[in-house]
């Protein structure tokens, strides 16, 4: 084997297995709340530059948004596959194969990125004429995907480098990545897209390259942190296994994952399109107030997103009263943070709006949603939670199994139900609907699956 694959001890390598889960979960998921912070403030800092454009090229990115977030789904998808083969097989001591699997998954992670890539090229215009984009917009969002499918590939680049990295349970390397490429896209924007310091701006092509130069820059920093780290980028390893194992196990997460973080935002797509009937107020507000329901629950999305190396780990490592313990305890969170939103949000829900309208049929819809749909915040938590905790322990088909009843079976049909005689308020009822709904189904899912297992190494 090769001098970059040398094993440390099964101890070393697997270091959430040990040690204090409390304190494990603070420090993955403490980085990760800055690294999530970062890669959501990339989209509103391109939405304030892109709207002084105009409003033409405003509607151009409302088309193109939906699209990019399809495809970072895929990539985080291929990011939870990776994540999850690399942590599980750390967590077993088989470091050797561990190491395959993550230099495998890195390669796969580009050629994904390629195909990718170039696929969305090909299609740009069938792709826009099927989401009915007006002729005159279509020139704009030409000029913004077509550098944006080329450059594609680094975006799966890094989701690669951060799943190896998330799976060894480097969540501050990942944070740093992540504020590296964001970091450059505020820097970049304001000189690519409007100009500054005597230099004219590219218009919305600008956003494009203000994109790519960040991930380019996030693809060498995530290259170089990677090789601070047990499982460095080897290429060579792959030549001494098969591609079958990584492939499948890998494809095997991968898959569903990728399926089940684009049903949320199909679900609110069509909520989007139901409560549109309602009048541009309720559209307005439920817009306004999803991107504050985005900043509060921050703390929720980095925990799912740090649940899953430390729960992947102890699974290989036959701790399971470990990984229970850490899924009990990241439930316990979920439920205290999401009843401290609604102490804070609920009676100032009209406080809120105003920083986002002054209009007050805006304002009596977005306090409304807010009064509904805040109580349905810890429910949601438990949900993205576990799926993580699916997806670590190799059962992300359960996963979107539940995400797909959630949506399909509860939060669309119970809109369409009751639109007729609640109005918009049937909309938030159903999120609350739906987000108790995956609550409770999926922190009993994720908590059964790691109860079947036979008791600790150390106590058989």
């Amino acid at each position: 084997m090769s001098k970059s694959a040398s094993a440390p001890s099964s101890d070393t390598s697997a270091k959430l297995a040990t040690g204090s889960v409390i304190g494990h979960l603070i420090g993955q998921t403490l980085p990760a709340i800055i690294g999530v912070s970062a890669i959501m403030s990339i989209g509103l800092v391109d939405a304030y530059f892109i709207g002084q454009l105009g409003s033409d090229a405003l509607a151009a990115i409302s088309f193109i948004f939906p699209i990019t977030v399809a495809l970072s789904s895929i990539g985080v998808g291929v990011m939870v596959g990776i994540n999850s083969v690399v942590a599980r097989a750390l967590g077993e001591g088989d470091f050797e194969r561990c190491a395959r699997r993550a230099n495998f998954g890195l390669i796969f992670a580009v050629l994904i990125g390629v195909v990718m890539g170039l696929v969305l090229f090909a299609l740009l215009d069938p792709l826009f004429a099927l989401m009915n984009a007006p002729d005159h917009l279509r020139p704009l969002i030409l000029e913004y995907m077509q550098p944006y499918a080329i450059g594609f590939p680094l975006v799966l680049a890094i989701m690669g480098f951060n799943g190896v990295l998330r799976g060894q349970g480097e969540a501050k390397k990942t944070s740093i990545v992540s504020v590296s490429y964001a970091a450059a896209n505020w820097v970049l924007d304001p000189l690519l897209i409007t100009g500054a310091f005597g230099f004219e701006g590219y218009g919305i092509v600008g956003a494009a390259y203000a994109t790519i130069i960040g991930y380019l820059i996030g693809v060498v920093v995530a290259f170089v942190l990677l090789r601070q780290t047990d499982l460095p980028f080897d290429p060579s390893l792959i030549r001494e296994g098969s591609w079958v194992d990584p492939a499948v196990s890998i494809l095997r997460v991968a898959g569903p994952a990728a399926f089940s973080n684009s049903i949320n935002p199909i679900g609110l797509s069509v909520l989007t399109a139901v409560i549109a009937t309602q009048g541009e107020a309720a559209v307005a507000a439920f817009g306004a107030a999803g991107r504050l329901q985005g900043i509060a629950t921050v703390p929720l999305l980095a925990l799912s997103g740090s649940i899953g190396a430390i729960v992947g780990q102890n699974w290989g490592a036959r701790e399971y009263g470990r990984a229970r313990k850490s899924a009990l305890y990241a439930f316990g969170f979920c439920l205290v943070w999401g009843l401290a939103l609604v102490a804070v949000t609920v009676p100032m829900a009209e406080w809120f709006a105003g920083f986002f309208s002054q209009d007050p049929k805006i304002i009596e819809q977005f306090a409304l949603y807010i009064q509904i749909a805040a109580w349905g915040y810890a429910g949601f938590g438990v949900l993205i939670v576990s799926n993580g905790i699916l997806n670590a322990i190799d059962r992300a088909s359960f996963a979107l199994s539940q995400s797909a009843a959630r949506v399909f079976l509860v939060m669309l049909p119970f809109a369409w139900v009751f639109l007729a005689s609640w109005g918009s308020a049937a909309v938030y009822s159903a999120e609350l609907a739906a987000n108790i709904f995956g609550g409770l189904t999926g922190g009993a899912l994720a908590y059964w699956l790691l109860a079947k297992r036979a008791p600790d190494k150390h106590s058989s």
